[in-house]
């Protein structure tokens, strides 16, 4: 039973990691960029979900507000920020999201303070009841689980299937190309990072329902997210998925079976044997050409 416990709480976590990684496949896909500031961006969604909550808002009104704040957050960083760097050097941008990080946390502690804050969850946080045991399965965990396959289908719909998601992959590919074919690239990037940091605030959400939220709170979801993202590879949206659950268990394992304080050094593991056998993931659709 301590296996199977492990395993479900592994899962939960995942979801986590899921929903993160999904936010960074989808401002991968849609600019070629890795957003190390997504969890300040998400942090700071969530403590307006938080200020609606106490203010008296319910929270489904909360979560509505947070996941547009989002939207807007991303497309404002595109815009005031991230468009006027050089992008001919792809690690500009990469130096400025982690320079973005640092300010975010920055101005969070601020105007939101640093203390410790429950935040409230939608759903119970009681394991589920089977038979007279209880597993590490909770309703609220399930919530995740849903949110994050929703999202997974909605991103595969919109990069495979729909002419905007066919429009973002070639800005984000060639943007010079783009524009003689009469794509429109600085929209088309815009909405780009929109939607991602509205992904990642997502993601910020289930993190924080039904624990303590505080300006580092996702800080940890960074690392973990990237390795799962990285691990399923940054091209697949199902890849994410399922690279965040295989992240969780494995680390819940790591964690209950060797100690917790092994779980950085696991993830480490992770990565570099992703990066040594598979570089581009899992998942990975790019196919490699002999020159």
């Amino acid at each position: 039973m301590q296996l199977i416990n492990t395993v479900l709480g592994g899962l939960s976590v995942g979801v986590v990691y899921a929903a993160f990684a999904l936010a960074l496949v989808l401002i991968w896909q849609s600019t070629r960029i890795v957003n190390f500031a997504q969890a300040p961006m998400a942090m700071v969604t969530t403590f307006v979900a938080l200020t609606l909550i106490d203010a008296g808002a319910s929270y489904w009104v909360a979560f509505a507000v947070a996941l547009a704040a989002g939207f807007v957050l991303g497309a404002l960083v595109e815009r005031l920020v991230i468009r006027y760097v050089d992008h001919d050097n792809h690690i500009n941008p990469v130096i400025l999201t982690l320079g973005l990080f640092i300010v975010l946390h920055a101005l969070a502690a601020v105007i939101f303070g640093s203390s410790f804050t429950s935040f409230p969850a939608p759903f119970g946080l009681s394991g589920v009841q089977v038979g007279g045991t209880t597993l590490a399965l909770t309703p609220f965990s399930i919530f995740s689980v849903l949110c994050v396959l929703a999202v997974m289908a909605l991103l595969r719909l919109l990069f495979l299937k729909t002419d905007l998601g066919l429009t973002m992959r070639a800005a984000a590919f060639n943007q010079e190309v783009a524009r003689i074919l009469g794509v429109r690239v600085t929209r088309t990037l815009t909405l780009g990072w929109a939607l991602a940091s509205l992904v990642g605030s997502l993601s910020g959400l289930l993190i924080a329902g039904g624990g303590l939220v505080h300006p580092s709170y996702m800080d940890g979801v960074v690392v973990y997210g990237f390795v799962a993202a990285v691990l399923g590879g940054l091209d697949s949206a199902g890849g994410a998925v399922v690279g965040g659950l295989l992240m969780g268990v494995t680390l819940s394992l790591v964690s209950g079976y060797l100690g917790s304080g092994l779980v950085p050094l696991a993830a480490l593991v992770v990565l570099v044997v992703v990066l040594l056998v598979k570089p581009g993931g899992l998942f990975s659709t790019s196919v490699e050409r002999a020159v």
